[in-house]
């Protein structure tokens, strides 16, 4: 498997944000978005056996993997191997591939809203929906998708003036429609990782 990094930190976003967690980045993603902000191209080969043990230097329960996108690599060998060892396991995945079952909880961060029918999900369940929010026209239900929890979280534009419309118009759609929940980057804020 090829890694970016595995690093230790708070989880930032979505759900779980606030909660320590081992953070392993696969490298490669299926989708080239043009506002990611994660260079996951670069990386190290590791074997499950190798990525366990540095996951398990690290005291939190909860494991995120993430990428790039995490269903190119992800087996449901390393999940129970991370079971095993006493983590959690959750995965953000922008959701076209599918995934392992034996994953705890499952992030769909979809991108079809800007890159069209090649970036649709094709999973069916997740436990979070989080959306980066723009403005209305780029929000979809996603009905068919069976999801607990839904987020909106504004777009980071790298420009001030663009992030503050961009926050506000979140909140104010968020306050119209109260099913959705605001999500913010708060490892920007704190400027962790």
């Amino acid at each position: 498997m090829k890694v970016n990094e595995i690093f230790y930190s708070l989880q930032g976003e979505g759900y779980h944000s606030g909660t320590p967690a081992v953070f392993i980045r696969f490298s490669g993603c299926n989708l080239h978005c043009p506002f990611c902000d994660t260079k996951h191209n670069d990386g190290v080969e590791m074997t499950e056996d190798e990525i366990v043990a540095e996951a398990t230097k690290y005291p939190a329960r909860l494991v995120v993997i993430t990428g790039g996108e995490p269903a190119l690599q992800l087996t449901a060998s390393l999940v129970d191997k991370l079971h095993s060892a006493g983590k959690y396991i959750a995965v953000e995945t922008n959701g076209t591939l599918p995934l392992p079952e034996n994953v705890d909880w499952i992030t769909l961060s979809p991108k079809d809203i800007w890159l069209g029918k090649k970036a649709a999900p094709v999973l069916k369940y997740a436990d979070e929906l989080k959306l980066l929010f723009e403005n209305e026209d780029n929000v979809k239900e996603y009905d068919d998708i069976q999801v607990k929890h839904r987020f909106l979280q504004p777009i980071d534009a790298d420009d001030p003036v663009i992030n503050d419309s961009n926050k506000k118009s979140t909140v104010a759609y968020i306050k119209q429609h109260p099913h959705w929940r605001l999500s913010l980057q708060i490892q920007k804020i704190l400027e962790i990782r």
